[in-house]
């Protein structure tokens, strides 16, 4: 099945959380919290402003995204587990590498 959104909807694929900790302790499943980081997998074409006209979405397939903790409607697609929010619900598109944390003096 093929799904596209609809609007200023977006469909993301939640990304996995971590398994360890950085001190090295495994966390079991039933304790983590689900990630709020994610890849946009479908974009809607955007929503209509007062003036009748389509305004585009600034994130397209494949972006790597954060969003709120409660954002979004979880479904289930094809077997796959993928939530649908709108784009104002995305704080922000994640680019490049993560910065490596300030070292303590």
């Amino acid at each position: 099945m093929k799904f596209r959104p609809l609007h200023d909807r977006v469909v993301i694929r939640r990304l996995n959380a971590e398994e360890k900790t950085k001190g090295g302790i495994i966390i079991p499943d039933t304790a983590q919290e689900k990630p709020m980081e994610g890849e946009v997998v479908a974009a809607g074409p955007g929503a209509r402003n007062e003036a009748g006209q389509i305004v585009a979405l600034e994130v397209k397939a494949g972006d790597r995204i954060l969003f709120g903790k409660w954002s979004g409607t979880e479904v289930k697609i094809d077997g796959e587990e993928l939530l649908i929010m709108k784009e104002s619900d995305i704080m922000g598109i994640v680019t490049g590498t993560p910065a490596a944390p300030a070292k303590k003096k």
